[in-house]
């Protein structure tokens, strides 16, 4: 992996929700130079804690920013390249790397070659770009992503789309962004991304490449792609889940299994994203928040904090048009605008991203649970051990090497106190250091 991503903690932002961008675009639109809004929060950010920005969709697309038509344009209705260049340029000066989102598993009904395509039928040169059956009908049936009729997947088994996906890929690292989200990943087979993602790192070999993959097996995928990292969904769910059925068991198998795949990568880990209910709202008791942020600040990893997310945003996702809109809200003009009820838990957030930023060895730390039961956890990683209580009462450890409270609260003595629902992050170096 890049060696910037060792110290690497992630603001994720979702552009067109965050500025407030028109829901659908009509090819026709006028250029909005709406990203320059974001270049307000980068000190936000910063402030934070974190050191790199991780950008939603920006490329021409007909409404949500996956139905991608123009992989070298920037939206209109977030600007033009200019707009981006500006962006990353003052991310870099803050020390802000920048990922941009690719969506490169299909496309939007509008993207040219799919015209091209309906326009001269089979004999079209990019026909074979898409998987297509061809009947009496005035146009041809076509694959999907998964279901979705405005989303046209590609054949990634035709050259002359492995060669653009890499262009493309190329094209925004040479105007210096960082790395790319590989959207869908798990969708592509993985041969695609074997043969693709060498000849971009050979152009780029600081860039970091993370695929969006849900389900299966990670280290495998990681190792048959070529990829740096995926997203670790898996994990995401244990810590919601384990909080809200107080069944600290679940978090504890998640925690073995992602050990395992820090032999190999660093998972991208998170508690919120674009495309799931936050945080906040996912939680049946408000009390048990920072408990799932302690768990994403001490494990090893790539922690990405959805924006939002550090100011206890609700949203629900809900599964229907539109349903995303809840989690992808718009934001004010500047961070002093914000409601005032959601700064102590941005204050919590940067509690814990600075004692991880004080503690970069993190990145690859693999964890050793050392108490549990339903509703208590004590895991140790390297020097720390972090205690976590779900209990209506105080919860009583032995923790060998205990010493202060670094995060959180607690009564350390003979023995370490952690009051009902609380939750503390300990100096505890091993006893054989």
């Amino acid at each position: 992996m890049p060696r910037w991503t060792d110290h690497a903690i992630f603001w994720h932002v979702y552009p067109l929700g965050f500025v407030g961008a028109e829901p659908t675009a009509t090819g026709a639109d006028p250029v909005h130079h709406r990203l320059g809004q974001l270049v307000d929060w980068l000190d936000y950010a910063v402030e934070l804690g974190a050191s790199a920005l991780a950008l939603g969709p920006v490329f021409a697309a007909e409404s949500h920013g996956y139905d991608t038509v123009d992989h070298f344009r920037i939206d209109p209705r977030l600007g033009d390249e200019d707009d981006f260049a500006r962006l990353v340029d003052e991310a870099h000066r803050r020390g802000l790397r920048v990922v941009l989102d690719g969506v490169f598993n299909h496309v939007g009904r509008a993207f040219p070659a799919y015209r091209r395509v309906l326009a001269d039928g089979p004999a079209a040169p990019e026909a074979g770009w898409f998987r297509l059956t061809w009947t009496d009908a005035a146009e041809p049936t076509y694959a999907t992503f998964e279901g979705h009729p405005g989303l046209i997947a590609l054949n990634h088994d035709e050259p002359a789309v492995a060669e653009y996906v890499e262009r493309v890929l190329r094209y925004w690292l040479a105007r210096g962004a960082d790395g790319w989200r590989l959207d869908a990943a798990y969708a592509v087979p993985t041969g695609f991304w074997a043969a693709v993602l060498p000849r971009v790192r050979a152009a780029h070999p600081d860039a970091y490449l993370v695929g969006e993959v849900i389900h299966g097996d990670y280290g495998q995928i990681v190792r048959d792609t070529g990829m740096d990292a995926v997203t670790q969904y898996e994990l995401w769910k244990a810590i919601w889940s384990a909080l809200n059925d107080r069944n600290l068991f679940e978090l504890a198998w998640a925690l073995d299994r992602h050990n395992g795949w820090l032999e190999t990568f660093a998972p991208l880990t998170f508690v919120g994203n674009h495309d799931v209910t936050r945080i906040a709202s996912r939680l049946t008791d408000d009390r048990h928040l920072p408990h799932a942020l302690a768990v994403l600040a001490t494990i090893g990893g790539t922690p990405s904090v959805y924006a939002g997310d550090e100011q206890a945003f609700r949203g629900v996702k809900e599964e229907r048009a539109g349903g995303d809109d809840a989690v992808r809200p718009a934001f004010p003009a500047r961070p002093d605008e914000l409601a005032p009820y959601g700064w102590p838990t941005y204050r919590l957030h940067q509690e814990l991203l600075g004692l991880r930023r004080r503690h970069p060895w993190l990145h690859r730390a693999r964890t050793e649970v050392i108490h549990l039961a339903n509703e208590q956890m004590v895991y140790r990683t390297g020097d720390l051990a972090v205690a976590l209580n779900l209990a209506d009462a105080p919860a009583d450890h032995e923790i060998p090497g205990a010493t202060a409270v670094l995060a959180g609260q607690a009564t350390v003595g003979a023995r370490v106190t952690v009051p009902a629902h609380g939750w503390a992050v300990l100096s505890a170096p091993p006893p054989d250091c």
